[in-house]
């Protein structure tokens, strides 16, 4: 195991996590601000990030997309709240899972179990670049680009447009989509497809693609679909 960061600005959450975190093979490193999240985040590498909202200097969500902006690493939010607006927030913004207070140090074990198991089933030697008309994705780099134009993606972002290109015309479901990039021990529940599938196509859509589009088939799913000549 490597390293992993706590962030949460309540001492005695950081020390009892840290120890769940050491039980499990980690090397714990804490921050207890946002400004102090992101430095740690931008200096080391890190296994996955346990990211409480609820922070002084910047919030969990703004700590979220700062990361975002130049790295993939696994992110469990940590809410003291269960309303649903912040938990789709938070999924929304690239998170992987959340949890919220109160906890036990053995279930965000679990659920860090759990993201990490499902980094490790996804494709590994995938080296080919998948191409139609003018968008170009490698699986293995992360490197996606629309008509020339590089378009930076999370990790599940690029798995769900490389399964939908890899399977054009295939319509998956909510369900189909949600246990083939997350898993069938995935916490959350299908709504967090929906908030990947409109982050993916705001990147897609800032270049222009005519020729292809991500669908949604109303009461089925999503499709990646083509112009019927070019199927």
């Amino acid at each position: 195991m490597g390293k992993i960061l706590i962030a949460d600005d309540n001492l005695q959450i950081t020390k009892i996590l840290s120890e769940f975190a050491r039980k499990e093979g980690f090397e714990p490193l804490t921050a207890h601000d946002g400004e102090e999240a992101v430095q740690y985040s931008r200096q080391e590498q890190f296994e996955i990030i346990l990211l409480d909202v609820m922070m002084p200097k910047k919030d969990g969500f703004e700590v979220c997309r700062e990361i975002r902006k130049t790295s993939n690493v696994p992110i469990i939010m940590i809410t003291a709240r269960g309303e649903d607006f912040e938990r789709i927030m938070g999924l929304d913004i690239g998170a992987d899972d959340y949890i919220v207070k109160p906890f036990s140090g053995g279930e965000v074990m679990a659920r860090v179990r759990a993201v990490l198991r499902r980094l490790e089933r996804a494709p590994q030697d995938r080296l080919e670049t998948l191409s139609y008309d003018n968008l170009s994705v490698c699986l293995e780099s992360g490197f996606v680009s629309v008509g020339g134009t590089q378009v930076i993606l999370t990790k599940k972002e690029l798995e769900i447009l490389w399964l939908l290109l890899e399977n054009k015309e295939r319509i998956f479901s909510r369900d189909n989509l949600l246990n083939s990039i997350w898993g069938y021990d995935y916490y959350g529940d299908n709504r967090t497809v929906d908030s990947h599938i409109k982050r993916l196509r705001a990147k897609l859509d800032a270049v222009p693609h005519p020729e292809w589009q991500i669908k949604t088939i109303w009461g089925m799913g999503y499709k990646f679909e083509g112009k019927p000549n070019e199927v």
